[in-house]
């Protein structure tokens, strides 16, 4: 096989040809790969502006937040900016019926009162390397698959371990182009992150379900927080001694507005992307597997929905729930709508028909990739009926229904015990009695018992007989073939949908709990149907995907190789990467068109007095009313909400910072268009958008709503334009 393109230095050699607004740029290639297009674009930056090892740059302004998200850094105090919907299982945990900061907000007017998170934690990025030539110093080509991870995984550890870096400081090395690079991130974490602040979900969650995913947007989906540290500056475990961490930089908030057309960077940590799948595999995940879990999750979000609007208690319970639920439920029918829009299988189809035109021109090529489609064809055909099995188990056992999924949890603490005994445990038990409190704080068992009902009546009736456990078929027989009278069985025999004593139990005996867990129902019932699925479904599809992404790796080498005067940038691996764009509206068709912002006028309109989705608090109502909007208006008077822009964005970019051209925070990124959900898959510049709350209606919000101009004081705004 000839050689292709491995190194960053050979990555820069290729000429541009993406689109403005594809891609998600690795930042400190920035100033070989992208700088003068985004200078032509108007940035007034350099890239030594936003990546930089030995001065402050942008880069030290972003932190991945919780591991989920994105946030950053707005204030020489550590103050934290980050969506309401990443903050929002911390602003639930501090929920009660009597402090229901979901529904009122909160806002701390001093450091003092500021709320400190268990568990949560942010990482900077102190620096990126290319580890890719001691990588590929060890890899030979006549490895097989398990050969070649093997050699991998052994020098990655030796490069991890060579690293010079502080105490403190952690390295991670990251695959890229499907293994084809490799990536050093060295990193801080800080493990004291405090809630300052979050609007009421009238504001941070407006428009709820129905708005999801949806443009025009009218949410202003923001929450602060504040990063500690030690009295030394360093990260330290929460202490009362900590002080406000001092970032190497922080973000200026613009002051100015947006304009479309105006320049938009996007900073952060986007989950994961496909962009380089085959015509078959895009096929197969969205109108084979996509169909699978939007069917289960209308069932469980269809009894979540109703549980919720009944019962304040369970709105509480299950907010973060059923919003988590409902993000990737709307996400994949808009996937399917973008992907049908743009007739994008068939696109990727040309490709591939322009990628064998090009190896069949050139005798060495041809025989080095002429079997790489049909081997996908063969083996997502292979896959698909394990896939498709293997989605409904993952969907009713770890998505939709909580028991199963606590069983799940309990089963690795419990092999422990049975190995070792409980004094092996002794370290483990205080998280996992944390674990618990949580678990039940948020539990309804006679809702996940409505919702496991239709789980299994599902499973029961979709699941290829094959793949279906010979155990829950035989319960199912016991129960005369009543899927509700085994249901109820199962919840009603089970001490773990008895929260109270299961606790007791727990705290008082925990060798007695986990020999009460073997013998307990539902546990036995879940951990015969997942031995049965593991056997016969998780682990026939794991060794056919392992030979899918061996195949992708050769694939995407493929890719580079033959069409060299094209530019490729790495799927998103949830590490630090840069996108770039302009602010911008879009169009479907004559009959779809929209405009690149919203303002509160459109807040207003929406409004439904005591709806669960629209309604809007009264101080608002009356500021409107009033128009006491401050100097956060646009230039024609109004209150700026949102805006679009055709940055290239994901899961993992919920809380990114939008930056304008001289490096100043105007926005938040917090969703994208339902369309431009396909991007995931299929990066499309004509209606792929991503949406961000302005920085004016933060601001309005913090000052003028929740009377915290403190917080804005502590901000360093400025007016670039002027």
């Amino acid at each position: 096989m000839r050689s292709f393109l491995l190194t960053s230095l050979m990555v820069i050699t290729l000429s541009i040809t993406s689109f403005a607004g594809e891609g998600m740029w690795l930042p400190l290639l920035l100033g070989q790969l992208n700088e003068s297009e985004m200078q032509a674009m108007g940035m007034k930056m350099t890239a030594e502006d936003i990546y930089s090892v030995n001065q402050g740059s942008l880069k030290d302004a972003i932190v991945h937040f919780g591991g989920f998200c994105t946030g950053e850094v707005i204030s020489s105090q550590g103050l934290l900016l980050t969506n309401h919907h990443c903050g929002f299982g911390q602003i639930q945990s501090h929920s009660s019926l009597e402090n229901n900061y979901l529904e009122d907000g909160f806002w701390a007017m001093t450091k003092e009162q500021e709320l400190p998170n268990p568990g949560l934690y942010v990482t900077f990025i102190v620096r990126i390397e290319d580890v890719t030539e001691r990588v590929n110093s060890v890899l030979k080509p006549e490895m097989d698959p398990k050969e070649r991870q093997s050699a991998t995984d052994k020098i990655l550890a030796d490069i991890k371990s060579s690293i010079t870096k502080e105490e403190y400081q952690d390295v991670s090395i990251r695959p890229f182009f499907n293994g084809n690079q490799y990536f050093a991130f060295i990193t801080e974490t800080y493990n004291d992150v405090r809630l300052v602040g979050t609007p009421p979900s009238s504001i941070g969650k407006f428009g709820a379900d129905t708005d999801n995913w949806e443009w025009p947007r009218h949410t202003g989906d923001f929450s602060m927080f504040r990063i500690y540290a030690g009295p030394d500056g360093k990260p330290a475990e929460y202490s009362e001694d900590n002080v406000p961490m001092k970032p190497r930089h922080y973000l200026p908030v613009s002051m100015d507005g947006v304009e479309e057309g105006d320049f938009t960077l996007i900073f952060g940590f986007p989950g994961r992307t496909n962009e380089y799948l085959p015509a078959v595999a895009m096929d197969q995940m969205v109108n084979k597997l996509s169909p699978v879990r939007i069917r289960l999750r209308d069932k469980s979000l269809a009894i979540l929905d109703q549980a919720m609007r009944d019962n304040p208690e369970a709105r509480i319970q299950y907010a973060a729930k059923q919003a988590s639920i409902a993000n990737g439920w709307k996400k994949w029918k808009g996937e399917r709508l973008g992907i049908e829009a743009t007739d994008a299988i068939e696109k990727r189809l040309q490709m591939e028909q322009d990628f064998v035109a090009a190896i069949k021109a050139d005798e060495d090529l041809y025989e080095a990739h002429k079997n790489l489609l049909p081997e996908f064809d063969y083996l997502y055909n292979k896959i698909e009926p394990l896939a498709i099995s293997r989605d409904y188990v993952i969907e009713i056992v770890y998505r939709n229904v909580e028991l199963f999924r606590l069983t799940t949890t309990l089963k690795r603490y419990l092999n422990i015990y049975r190995n070792n005994g409980i004094e092996a445990l002794e370290d483990r038990l205080p998280g996992l009695q944390s674990y618990l409190e949580e678990f039940y704080k948020n539990y309804n068992p006679k809702i996940d018992q409505k919702i496991a009902m239709v789980m299994m009546q599902v499973y029961h009736e979709s699941v290829a007989p094959k793949h279906q456990a010979t155990y829950a078929k035989d319960q199912l027989e016991f129960a005369s073939g009543d899927v509700e009278l085994l249901i109820n069985k199962i919840f009603g025999n089970s001490f773990l949908t008895k929260g109270d004593l299961m606790l007791e139990i727990f705290s008082e005996y925990p060798a007695k709990f986990f020999e009460e867990l073997e013998g307990d129902y539902a546990y036995q019932y879940i951990n015969e149907l997942l031995s049965f699925s593991e056997e016969n479904i998780f682990n026939p599809y794991n060794e056919v995907n392992d030979q899918i992404q061996d195949a992708q790796r050769r694939y995407m080498a493929a890719l580079m190789e033959v069409f060299p005067d094209r530019r490729f940038y790495p799927d998103a691996n949830s590490t630090m990467r840069v996108t770039y764009g302009q602010v911008d509206g879009y169009s479907v068709s004559e009959d779809e068109t929209y405009e690149f912002a919203t303002d509160l006028d459109g807040v207003i309109e929406k409004y439904v007095p005591g709806d669960y989705e629209f309604d809007v608090p009264a101080k608002l109502r009356k500021l409107y009313e009033e128009k006491d909007f401050g100097e956060y208006t646009n230039d024609e008077g109004r209150v700026p909400v949102c805006f679009l822009g055709s940055n290239h964005t994901t899961g993992g970019n919920s809380g990114s910072p939008a930056i304008d051209a001289h490096g100043n925070l105007i926005g938040l990124n917090f969703d994208r268009t339902w369309h431009g959900t396909m991007s995931d898959i299929n990066y499309d510049p004509e209606i792929c958008r991503n949406i961000m709350v302005d920085v004016k209606y933060i601001l309005f919000i913090v000052d003028k709503f929740a009377g915290a101009g403190h917080l804005v004081e502590e901000m360093t705004l400025v007016h670039p334009k002027q």
